[in-house]
């Protein structure tokens, strides 16, 4: 059996509200339902960016880095750009 995390009730302001009820009443879905799928997409962005920011901070302490002219040079060919 599946446990659902307890929700809280908060409160915000925001001048977005017609925006959210416009696509909740196009989706057949809920003002709150929005405003919960907006916050977790948001907060799971936001971890993957502060994991990826650490991980890369911590390599850059152990000197694994790359000169920056590999780093782009690396991107344009696999871009097909020319250099």
């Amino acid at each position: 059996m599946s446990q659902r995390a307890v929700s809280e009730p908060i409160t915000i302001r925001t001048s977005k509200v017609s925006e959210i009820d416009a696509l909740a009443s196009a989706m057949d879905r809920s003002r709150n339902y929005i405003v919960n799928q907006a916050i977790e997409q948001y907060l799971e962005a936001n971890a993957w960016q502060v994991e990826r920011i650490t991980a890369g901070i911590a390599a850059a302490r152990e000197g694994k880095v790359l000169p920056a002219d590999e780093v782009f040079a690396g991107i344009a060919a696999k871009h097909g750009w020319s250099r």
